[in-house]
C-alpha cells in the first residue's frame, strides 16, 4: 500500500525545536529525555491515519505511545524510560534485549519502520494494554556504542511514513546527545 507523503508541518518542526530548548535546559536525565519523547509522541505521525479505513480493528482505538529503552549494564535486558503514553505499572519495564523487534534494532543498531505491523509476522505485543498497528524504534548509539532506543507506536496502521522516522531518528541522536550530556552511562550502570 503507497501511503501519501505528508511533509512535517511547522507545528511538527516547531515541538521538536521545544521539545530539544526543554531537554536541553533540564536538570535531570530523565526529563530531558521526556521532552523528545514526548515531541515524539504527539507531533509525528499522520493525525488522520485512524481515519483511514482498516487502520483500526473493531474494538481499537487509536492511541500513541513513546519512550526509550535503555540497555541494562550487563546487556541482557532493556529498560523502558521516560514513556509516555504506556500503562503506568509498565514503569520500568525489563524486557529481554533480544525480544522481538526492539531486540532486533539492539542486534542490529539500526532503525526499523513497521508502518503496518499486521504485515510482519514477528511483531510482538510488548505493550500490556493493546497491539500496536504501526511502530518506529530508532537506536541510541554514542562512540559505536549502543546505549538504548526510541520506540515510538500507534494503534492506528500505517500512522507512520518515511518522513516520520525520518524525524524520529533525529529525535533519538538528539537523545543520544542529551544521554551523555547528564551522563547516561552512570544511569544505565545502575540498571
Amino acid at each position: 500500500m503507497t501511503l501519501p507523503a505528508h511533509d512535517p508541518n511547522p507545528q511538527t518542526l516547531a515541538a521538536l525545536r521545544e521539545a530539544l530548548a526543554t531537554a536541553n535546559g533540564a536538570a535531570a536525565l530523565e526529563p530531558a529525555l521526556a521532552a523528545i519523547s514526548a515531541a515524539a509522541w504527539t507531533s509525528l505521525g499522520d493525525p488522520a491515519a485512524h481515519e483511514r479505513p482498516g487502520a483500526l480493528k473493531p474494538g481499537e482505538r487509536q492511541f500513541a505511545v513513546s519512550g526509550y529503552f535503555m540497555l541494562s549494564a550487563d546487556g541482557r535486558e532493556i529498560v523502558l524510560f521516560a514513556e509516555h503514553g504506556f500503562p503506568e505499572e509498565q514503569h520500568r519495564l525489563r524486557i529481554p534485549s533480544d525480544l522481538a523487534h526492539p531486540g532486533w534494532v539492539v542486534a542490529n543498531r539500526k532503525p526499523l519502520l513497521l508502518a503496518n505491523t499486521d504485515e510482519d509476522s514477528g511483531f510482538k505485543q510488548i505493550l500490556k494494554t493493546a497491539r500496536m498497528g504501526s511502530a518506529m524504534y530508532s537506536p541510541l548509539i554514542w562512540d559505536g556504542t549502543f546505549i538504548g532506543l526510541l520506540i515510538t507506536a500507534s494503534q492506528a496502521r500505517n500512522t507512520y511514513g518515511v518522513e516520520d522516522h525520518a524525524l524520529h531518528q533525529l529525535c533519538a541522536e538528539a537523545a543520544t546527545a542529551v544521554y551523555m550530556a547528564h551522563d547516561g552511562p552512570a544511569f544505565s550502570a545502575a540498571l
